[in-house]
């Protein structure tokens, strides 16, 4: 596998081996990808809970056009959409 860092990145990498936290750049890309498959893990699981909540919620009684424009009046746009 070939993975390719801005130089920033690189930077920040040889920070890290630098200051004792990782021993390589291995462990700290290793380390990274965990982090990020809990937080992408945590953030789907959060969306959806919220999208249960609008499925099991009370439903609205204006249509999507009604909404639609309600919003553009607020903007003073309903003459274009209207």
């Amino acid at each position: 596998m070939n993975i390719s860092f801005t130089e920033k990145q690189k930077q920040y990498i040889a920070s890290q081996i630098e200051s004792g936290d990782f021993q390589n750049a291995s462990e700290l890309v290793r380390d990274a990808l965990r982090l990020h498959e809990f937080y992408r893990h945590r953030v789907v699981d959060e969306l959806r809970a919220e999208i249960a909540k609008g499925w099991d919620g009370e439903t609205c009684p204006r249509s999507a056009s009604e909404i639609a424009k309600a919003k553009a009046q607020k903007k003073g746009l309903y003459q274009i959409i209207s």
